[in-house]
């Protein structure tokens, strides 16, 4: 049984997708968490794996028609990661940028750009997020996908139950300025908690929120995307979220960030 809700729709309409996500949700805390933990060639194997799949998504969206491209590029992405990791910096940052030009060459002029920009995003953050497990240790990382997360879920539930003003309808029109707001709230409140682990004070309250809006813009961008090629998801590997890049979106953004700060700030 549905109840009804003023605008006419449902509560099971509204809140229809809230199990799958939850389900998958928590299956991917796991994994991330287990690998996280484990460090080492686990993490960069898992690590090097979301970003083959986040490049074969991307090679779907660009280039629907061509999905054995797709397929081998998600491949060659796969193993670029995976032994960048492992490799110096200087060489392992040279080997990134093979499967972004060898899609470059591939896809067809229209989506070329589109391609190495989104390509080099993604395999850039998840070398990034190698990086952090290796010199910062866990914690930092474990700091990084917690602001993500409750960004995305006080943004979820916020958007879901108060509604108002959509924050850029043209491009996403999900996205609300309350379940926004509330995203940087979450996020300021996971900075408060996490300062004295840190030994640090209002700084790192800064620092999560701004992650936490690189994390919602890497959300928007995504969108833009799919608006542009006219797909509802990226793909449909994980039930209650679309793809991978659905999911992961955030996380490319929040990676951005926080390497600019490090960058600077040290």
């Amino acid at each position: 049984m549905t109840v009804p809700t003023p605008n006419g729709g449902s509560s099971k309409g509204r809140w229809g997708d809230l199990m799958p996500r939850i389900t998958s949700a928590l299956v991917m805390v796991a994994v991330a968490l287990l690998a996280i933990w484990a460090g080492g060639l686990v993490f960069t194997l898992v690590i090097a794996l979301c970003c083959g799949g986040m490049i074969w998504e991307l090679s779907q969206m660009l280039a629907p028609r061509r999905s054995g491209t797709a397929l081998q590029l998600g491949f060659a992405t796969a193993a670029a990661v995976f032994f960048a990791g492992v490799l110096p910096i200087w060489l392992g940052l040279v080997l990134l940028l093979v499967p972004v030009v060898q899609g470059w060459l591939q896809v067809s002029q229209p989506a070329k750009t589109r391609f190495a920009v989104f390509a080099l995003w993604i395999v850039l953050a998840g070398y990034s997020f190698i990086w952090m497990r290796i010199s910062l240790g866990a914690d930092w990382l474990i700091w990084l996908a917690i602001v993500v997360v409750a960004t995305d879920v006080a943004g979820y539930f916020a958007g879901k139950t108060l509604g108002g003003p959509k924050f850029w309808p043209r491009i996403s029109p999900k996205k609300t300025w309350s379940g926004t707001s509330a995203g940087w709230v979450a996020a300021a409140l996971v900075g408060v908690v996490a300062a004295p682990l840190f030994n640090m004070g209002f700084g790192l309250v800064l620092a999560s929120i701004l992650v936490s809006m690189a994390s919602q813009a890497g959300d928007v961008a995504e969108s833009a995307l799919k608006r542009q090629t006219g797909v509802k998801d990226s793909s449909g590997l994980i039930p209650g979220h679309g793809g991978l890049l659905d999911r992961f979106d955030g996380m490319l953004g929040a990676a951005a960030m926080f390497l600019f700060l490090y960058s600077f700030l040290g």
